[in-house]
């Protein structure tokens, strides 16, 4: 269902982007790194965290980590981690294959602003053999995203 909701949301939405399904396993960020070809920085991780009540998407690049100091400064809170299977109801996508494309749930997302130094992002598309290659602020607008600047 996850992959096919994916493949859905770039019918509607971006007929020119194609979801790219690979024999290898992309579920982490040196996997997908190596599938693709790019840096491992090039790879676009989603991450999906609470923020008191509300479950939010954080799009960052591959090897960067959150700052809980910068976070909090943002949101006024501190970031919780979703377990694997809240993650999946809420998505529709299962770790490792998350992406804020073709969601089970409208969540709001956020785009690190460590995405915008490359032309060219890969995030996963809904499966852990998936993924799109797309600019980042294409993707931001795509997924009505706002920019913020969270991570290390």
């Amino acid at each position: 269902m996850s992959l096919l909701s994916v493949k859905a949301f770039f019918a509607a939405h971006a007929a020119d982007i194609s979801v790219i399904e690979t024999e290898a396993s992309s579920a982490t960020v040196p996997l997908a790194a190596a599938a693709h070809g790019v840096e491992p920085d090039q790879i676009a991780k989603t991450i999906c965290l609470r923020i008191g009540d509300t479950a939010v998407l954080v799009v960052a690049a591959g090897t960067k980590r959150l700052d809980n100091r910068k976070f909090k400064d943002q949101f006024g809170a501190k970031p919780r981690m979703l377990a694997a299977e809240e993650v999946l109801e809420l998505t529709s996508h299962p770790v490792g294959g998350v992406c804020p494309f073709g969601l089970a749930t409208a969540l709001p997302v956020y785009c690190d602003v460590s995405l915008k130094s490359f032309d060219e992002v890969v995030p996963a598309a809904g499966a852990t053999n998936a993924a799109v290659r797309i600019a980042p602020k294409r993707m931001a607008a795509l997924v009505s995203a706002t920019w913020v600047d969270v991570c290390q």
